[in-house]
C-alpha cells in the first residue's frame, strides 16, 4: 500500500519528479509512480484513483504540462487531496498549465504548486505534511528538516556575508 499516488502526464516529465521523490525516501513515505493521460488514457487513470482510493492511499500529486487537466480529473473522481504540478513547454513557459491548475472551478479543489522541479519538490513535502497531521513521529521529522534548511542558510550567511564600509 503507497500513501502518495503520483500520477505523470508525460514520460518526459520523470526529470522534474527526482528531487521530490528523494524527500519521499527520505521521510519514507510510500509512493507509487505512474505514467498516465487524461486525455489519451482516461480509463487508465479512472482505475488508478479508484485503486489507490480503495488501498487506503492518502495524497496524490499530479504532475502535467500543456493543457494540464490531470489534476483537474483526479480531483473529480476523488475526495483525497489532489497536488497539482504544472510543467513548463517552450511555447508558454507553463503558463497555460499552470492557469488550467490553479482556476478549478468551485467545488474540486486542487492544490497547485509552482512549476517543475520546485513545484513538485513542495509537491512532496506538501503531501508528507499532510500525511504528518495524523502521525507524530512523521510531523517531528518534519520539523527536524526545517531545522536542518535553517541551519543551512545560517552557515551559508556566515561564510559568505560581506560588509563593505566604503
Amino acid at each position: 500500500m503507497s500513501d502518495v499516488l503520483i500520477l505523470l502526464g508525460s514520460h518526459s516529465d520523470l526529470i522534474i519528479t527526482e528531487k521530490g521523490q528523494e524527500i519521499l525516501r527520505e521521510f519514507k513515505v510510500s509512493y507509487d509512480l505512474r505514467i498516465a493521460s487524461a486525455h489519451r488514457s482516461p480509463a487508465f487513470v479512472e482505475g488508478l484513483v479508484s485503486a489507490f482510493e480503495k488501498q487506503g492511499g492518502k495524497v496524490i500529486i499530479c504532475v502535467a504540462g500543456m493543457s494540464a487537466h490531470l489534476a483537474g480529473v483526479v480531483a473529480a473522481q476523488t475526495n483525497l487531496p489532489v497536488l497539482a504540478v504544472p510543467v513548463a513547454n517552450a511555447a508558454t513557459a507553463g503558463l497555460d498549465a499552470l492557469l488550467s491548475m490553479s482556476q478549478m472551478p468551485a467545488g474540486i479543489p486542487v492544490a497547485t504548486m509552482t512549476l517543475g522541479k520546485a513545484g513538485f519538490t513542495n509537491g512532496a513535502l506538501f503531501a508528507i505534511q499532510i500525511i504528518a497531521t495524523n502521525d507524530k513521529i512523521l510531523s517531528d521529522e518534519l520539523i527536524r528538516y526545517r531545522k536542518a534548511q535553517t541551519t543551512q542558510v545560517l552557515e551559508s550567511d556566515s561564510k559568505n556575508r560581506v560588509i563593505f564600509e566604503g
